[in-house]
């Protein structure tokens, strides 16, 4: 008994031994028409092993580039496309340029400095207030969850001047506005329909009053 880990390795796996089989029997007919047709037949059982690709844009270019790689390019055959050259199988693609900025606290994240540097930016008012308030929150929001604990105000006042670099602070403005924004989004669902108790005590009603 012979073991596929004795066997010629197989550039491609995915489509098994049987197809790989099937090149290596092609590469072995000496009539040029003939292995022509074999090619044929094999790019079509190729296409039936995966169905659900057929509608892929380039399916069949990918077929015919399947079985020129299988083949090690020695297959001499009429390929109805262009395939791909030897020479690009191990090409890689281009490096994509990572951003190297240092993060000074990494639980709170580059997006959060961002912030904090438009803020700075901005022209004195109420937007701006909004805007601090909203990141003083989501400051408290991203240390929690790192380090599961309750956050006095204090700390984040200290981190939001340390990152703001003393451009802003957590005025007593800043955390009216925070509780606020805690209060709109946090209110209790009860809160939303206040008149769910009488609509309970109708339908209570309505049931008593259907029983016979």
């Amino acid at each position: 008994m012979q073991y596929n880990t004795q066997q010629k390795r197989m550039s491609l796996p995915e489509y098994g031994r049987s197809i790989q089989n099937m090149v290596d029997y092609a590469l072995t007919i000496q009539d040029r028409a003939e292995r022509q047709r074999c090619a044929n037949t094999i790019v079509n059982i190729m296409g039936s092993m995966f169905p659900h690709l057929r509608d892929v844009p380039d399916f069949k270019q990918k077929l015919w580039d399947h079985l020129a790689i299988m083949s090690d390019f020695k297959l001499d055959i009429d390929y109805p496309c262009e395939i791909i050259r030897k020479d690009r199988l191990n090409t890689k693609p281009d490096s994509i340029p990572y951003p190297r900025t240092q993060i000074r606290y990494r639980h709170y994240g580059r997006t959060l400095e961002v912030l904090i540097q438009k803020a700075c930016e901005m022209p004195e008012g109420d937007e701006k207030q909004n805007l601090v308030a909203l990141i003083c929150n989501h400051m408290k929001k991203d240390y929690m969850a790192w380090n599961k604990d309750t956050v006095e105000d204090q700390k984040i006042a200290d981190d939001l001047e340390e990152l703001s670099k003393g451009k802003l602070h957590m005025t007593p403005d800043i955390v009216r506005l925070m509780n606020e924004r805690i209060n709109r989004y946090c209110r209790p669902l009860k809160n939303n329909y206040p008149n769910s108790n009488n609509n309970n005590r109708n339908n209570n009603r309505n049931k008593k009053g259907g029983k016979r």
